[in-house]
């Protein structure tokens, strides 16, 4: 086989955006993916006439043209059109808020109309809501200068621009709350993204929290017209333009090695050489299955001991197709946070705690945002929970589809009682994710499509200050979930990029002292 510059292992988000990013570089690229369509979780199927968005709930960073985001800016860069639509509103909550009373707010889009609403829902509040988003705003700052600084953020330029993201840079998100005195209704609502990064905020970063609602506030969020598989079709498409290869039904299978140097992919399909190899692997598979033991750096088997297994969220998600159209059903909100309390960490512990004590989920109706979501007269919906592994080990096969069907009674249950939608009669698909269905596509531990907690000492901050220029592995660098941006499709697009500049760093470095 031909020898490549660059192989990329994994055609998820990481993987397409590291391809296209190394062969605009002008490198000979070759993408392989062990599945027969590009994407990982961004990609669609289908169950009768209905054609499904099996993970994307929406991207925070897209903007409109007058106010481009990241995700616009890499889809710009790379020569990637795609038919965005924007969603309405950030978000509705149903929950039990901090008095113990149900809380149902609605929030718009906008950081103006956000701040007004708040002041609506909990009068004189607006001063308190100014100051925080105005430390969101450092925070945006602050982070966009350490990414483009590649690992060389000078400390001078921080304290000097940065300073109160410095302050808050060691400090979970409750507590800064809590030191900003924001009133705790306005906490019971900002709380509801938590869910989005896997992380409650007594452990979730401010940091990593301020960023991302920032961005869903600010910019309002936006999906594609054709399922995320639009934006992946895309992707490789453009890979093919500039030159690049891909297999698919292409499994790695172990990374090979020339003294300490990565310099090739043993595949079912035979042996690859290469200079260099981004592989869109969770690390504890790479340094545990496909690479000699001693070649594995002892910083990365510590750090691997550290995180112990502590993977973020495993999904479960259902997906109904009905024969009623969302208006019919009383359907007006895109996306409904249905919450126990407005307490993450309590709700986090019953999550964890398994089916029976778990009362969360995510309700989507994609016709809300996307009319042609689905075919005239009907619409699709989603329900999105986390769940414990407790919850799927050991099952037989029927206990397994028992335990589904379980859930789906809940969410159903729960969409009825909480928001007075009954869309159990018009069900005509519907289909069933568990976080063994991810393991399944995508090779992930458990399912877990978050890659490690972004946790305490663990959080994108922390990740992005320990990002090395110099990674200890020669011509091997992971990419993707878990890599310094942390979970989401907008990190993984950017990690992507990111990692591949490294890798491109390297080579250049490289063919300079050879």
């Amino acid at each position: 086989m031909a020898k490549y510059d660059v192989v990329v292992v994994g055609a998820g988000n990481a993987g397409l955006s590291a391809a296209i990013q190394t062969a605009m570089a002008g490198k000979k690229v070759l993408l392989i993916e062990q599945h027969n369509l590009p994407g990982g979780c961004a990609t669609s199927f289908r169950r009768g006439r209905f054609e499904i968005e099996p993970s994307l709930h929406e991207l925070c960073d897209v903007g409109p043209l007058d106010n481009p985001g990241d995700v616009r800016n890499i889809m710009d860069l790379y020569g990637i059109k795609v038919d965005w639509v924007r969603v309405p509103d950030c978000f509705r909550v149903i929950t039990k808020g901090s008095d113990g009373q149900k809380l149902d707010v609605t929030m718009p889009s906008t950081i103006e109309a956000f701040i007004d609403q708040m002041e609506v829902e909990v009068p004189g509040s607006r001063p308190k809501m100014v100051e925080l988003f105005e430390l969101f705003q450092e925070v945006l700052d602050g982070i966009a200068y350490i990414s483009a600084s590649a690992g060389h953020a000078d400390s001078n330029v921080l304290k000097e621009k940065y300073p109160n993201m410095l302050r808050t840079g060691a400090y979970c998100t409750q507590k800064v709350f809590d030191a900003l005195k924001l009133p705790k209704k306005c906490q019971d609502i900002l709380s509801t993204y938590w869910s989005y990064l896997g992380v409650d905020m007594e452990h979730l970063a401010f940091i990593h929290y301020a960023a991302m609602v920032h961005k869903y506030v600010s910019r309002g969020a936006y999906i594609p017209t054709y399922t995320s598989h639009e934006i992946s079709v895309a992707m490789t498409e453009r890979i093919r333009e500039l030159g690049g290869d891909i297999w698919f039904n292409c499994r790695a299978e172990e990374f090979l090695f020339d003294g300490d140097r990565c310099c090739g992919v043993k595949t079912n399909l035979g042996q690859v050489d290469c200079d260099y190899v981004l592989a869109n692997i969770n690390p504890d598979i790479i340094y545990g299955k496909m690479m000699p033991k001693d070649l594995v750096p002892e910083r990365e088997k510590k750090l691997s001991a550290a995180r112990d297994g502590r993977y973020g969220g495993r999904m479960i998600t259902a997906y109904f197709c009905l024969n009623k159209t969302a208006e019919e059903l009383g359907i007006k909100d895109y996306s409904i946070f249905l919450q126990g309390t407005a307490d993450s960490a309590q709700e986090y512990k019953d999550i964890m705690g398994g089916i029976e004590t778990n009362d969360y989920s995510i309700f989507l109706c994609y016709n809300v945002a996307n009319p042609k979501a689905s075919p005239e007269g009907t619409c699709i919906c989603s329900f999105t929970s986390m769940g414990s592994p407790k919850d799927w080990d050991n099952l037989s096969q029927q206990d397994y589809v028992a335990l589904k069907n379980r859930f789906v009674e809940k969410f159903l249950k729960s969409l009825k009682e909480k928001a007075g939608i009954d869309i159990a009669p018009y069900i005509e698909e519907m289909s069933v994710a568990s976080p063994w269905t991810f393991a399944r596509y995508l090779g992930t531990p458990e399912g877990a499509v978050y890659g490690h907690e972004t946790a305490d000492w663990d959080g994108m901050m922390a990740r992005m200050m320990m990002l090395d220029p110099d990674y200890p592995i020669k011509g091997l660098r992971p990419i993707g979930a878990a890599g310094p941006r942390g979970d989401g499709y907008s990190a993984a697009y950017l990690c992507g990029q990111l990692m591949a500049r490294l890798a491109l760093k390297d080579l250049s470095e490289e063919g300079g002292n050879q």
